[in-house]
């Protein structure tokens, strides 16, 4: 808790966003975009936001809202942009934003790599994109059952230990001070913004058009491919830990399940474990 009040001067804004997230996760849209406005002109007049990437966020957002009005070959395009978009913003690659620098190159536990923590403004936008764009993002879908669920779940557990036979990390429990500050980080600008894309967005949408098997496969793979840059055992990770949440998205039909068990494999990862890896 102190590394937290103590960074409040610096994080301050990010708490405005994160109950943003919070209220849009909730299904409350007005309150999430009116608290998004605030943290909005609070990055703007902190440095951390560009007027023109401002610009660039808000002309995004409305992009997003028109999709849904759209059918037909302007549809498909219009979605091909919202992809385009999306990863854009998360591979941090739009101009003009800057996201704040809590940790750099600290380690979590001695036996850890070092490890850097930025507080995201682009990656979270995924999210409210897709609020706007994607009106069955939050809705409940028929759940496939049980043993869909327990599939996904039953994966979810097995990825760790299988880490720690394979050496890609090591048995190494912490608590880092810095813990309640990664959680809030971790749930609601990553994951959140994660599995609103590869779950709710491009597997739902697969789903619906070529069936379970090929949108969580495809969503699953998609989801690894993100995280290549990280090296082929992190990518190969990423997609079995794809195919568990899609798993347990599909066999559970809430969107909350996927950010779940995306949010507790990694808190595990941190507290068990060498974090983000060994050194």
């Amino acid at each position: 808790m102190s590394f937290v009040l103590t960074s409040l001067p610096q994080t301050w804004p990010w708490l405005i966003l994160m109950a943003a997230l919070t209220a849009g996760w909730a299904g409350r849209r007005g309150l999430a975009f009116a608290l998004l406005a605030a943290f909005a002109g609070a990055a703007v007049a902190s440095g951390h936001l560009t007027p023109l990437a401002l610009m660039a966020l808000v002309t995004g957002l409305l992009f997003a809202a028109f999709i849904p009005r759209t059918r037909g070959p302007a549809g498909l395009i219009g979605h091909a942009v919202l992809v385009l978009w999306s990863l854009a913003l998360g591979a941090h690659l739009l101009p003009g934003v800057q996201n704040l620098s809590v940790l750099d190159q600290v380690r979590a536990t001695p036996a850890s790599a070092p490890y850097s923590l930025h507080l995201n403004i682009d990656k979270p936008l995924v999210f409210f994109s897709l609020l706007l764009a994607w009106p069955a993002l939050l809705q409940r879908n028929d759940p496939a059952g049980r043993p869909a669920l327990a599939a996904g779940l039953l994966l979810l557990a097995a990825l760790l230990p299988l880490a720690l036979l394979t050496g890609a990390l090591r048995l190494d429990p912490g608590l880092p001070e810095w813990t309640l500050l990664w959680m809030a980080s971790n749930l609601l600008l990553t994951c959140l913004a994660e599995e609103a894309f590869f779950r709710g967005y491009l597997q739902q949408g697969l789903c619906r058009r070529f069936g379970p098997a090929a949108g969580i496969a495809t969503a699953s793979l998609l989801f690894g491919l993100a995280h290549i840059g990280a090296g082929p055992a992190v990518a190969a990770f990423a997609t079995f830990l794809g195919l568990a949440c899609g798993l347990g998205y599909w066999g559970a039909g809430r969107f909350r399940v996927p950010v779940m068990m995306h949010f507790a494999f990694n808190l595990t990862h941190l507290l068990l474990f060498t974090y983000p890896g060994p050194a």
